[in-house]
């Protein structure tokens, strides 16, 4: 995090989170045959943390909560490719609990932040839905 940025535990989490998807997709990637799944786990994982920092320099308060919306949509693709890598045996039951549960709580959390922004402005949900 920056020294000038406020603290935010969710753009706090989602860094932690992408930094342990780099390291778990750089294990998978050493086995050549789970290169694109390790490549799609990327893509998704980090680009949480991505799209909730571009929040932060959102031009309106409904393009703030887009940016989170496509966050959330990345969580949820993660989520899907960790259950497809437990599912294929790819990843022990115990790595696909510690990130699974690592996941959910982001995607709640960020959730919780696009309700109470759409709380905040009732001109957000005309917009968005």
């Amino acid at each position: 995090m920056s020294k000038y940025s406020k603290p935010s535990i969710l753009r706090e989490k989602s860094m932690d989170f992408a930094v342990l998807i780099t390291e778990l997709a750089d294990i998978l990637a050493e086995n050549r045959k789970n290169y694109r799944l390790a490549d799609q786990l990327i893509r998704s994982g980090t680009s949480i943390g991505a799209n909730i920092r571009e929040a932060r320099s959102a031009e309106s308060s409904a393009d703030f909560v887009h940016k989170l919306g496509i966050a959330q949509k990345e969580c949820d693709e993660t989520l899907y490719w960790l259950e497809l890598l437990k599912q294929s045996e790819r990843i022990s039951e115990q790595v696909f609990v510690d990130y699974y549960a690592k996941a959910s709580e982001l995607f709640v959390m960020i959730k919780s932040s696009i309700i109470t922004a759409k709380g905040k402005h009732p001109s957000i949900s005309r917009v968005t839905r």
